[in-house]
């Protein structure tokens, strides 16, 4: 049975379920979308008015592992959630579903100004999928947070260590660009000594 071989199943699986038991309040359906291997069972939660978040996110999270591209929807919001947890789950949904239009919405929320607050994970994403929307998206999204005053310097680093690790020479200026700032300068020389 599912719960059986969690012991053994992924990580992020078992960190997520860990986390919506709480939400769950022993509800009788936590349990059955946790041991359920049917994944029409699944997707009806996904489109089914009045069920609670942390339902729509195990449905999501368990058909976009599988592959189903049902779950893409769903899983974008998610990762655009206010709860960062819920992102990083997303994320590696996301990541295994290789939904061709992941990348795409990855990158339009990386680069939607006003939800700059909400996209680290969106730029850790595009970094994963190492696809042709990523480096302009982070370049893009980089240069505009190194505007004098800008708060949001994790998102920021984010960018330069995803830069880094993609290695494009079109991320030079931008990195250089960003060596002078006292949270990012560090980050900014390591990714420019990886640029091919």
């Amino acid at each position: 049975m599912f719960m059986d071989t969690l012991s053994v199943m992924d990580e992020e699986l078992r960190s997520l379920l860990d986390r919506l038991r709480d939400e769950a309040a022993g509800s009788a359906a936590y349990d059955l979308l946790v041991a359920t291997d049917d994944n029409e069972v699944l997707a009806r939660v996904l489109v089914e008015p009045g069920r609670p978040l942390w339902a729509r996110e195990i449905a999501a999270f368990r058909l976009g592992c599988a592959g189903d591209r049902r779950a893409f929807e769903a899983l974008v919001l998610l990762l655009n959630h206010r709860d960062p947890e819920r992102c990083v789950s997303a994320a590696h949904a996301l990541a295994e579903l290789n939904d061709p239009r992941t990348s795409r919405a990855a990158a339009a929320l990386a680069t939607n100004a006003l939800r700059t607050a909400y996209a680290v994970h969106p730029v850790r994403l595009l970094t994963i999928l190492r696809t042709p929307e990523a480096v302009p998206a982070l370049v893009a999204t980089l240069h505009r947070l190194l505007a004098p005053g800008e708060p949001h310097w994790r998102v920021a680093l984010a960018c330069v260590e995803g830069l880094g690790q993609l290695g494009d020479r079109r991320a030079r200026t931008v990195l250089t660009a960003a060596l002078p700032h006292p949270r990012l300068g560090t980050a900014a020389s390591e990714a420019l000594g990886r640029l091919r």
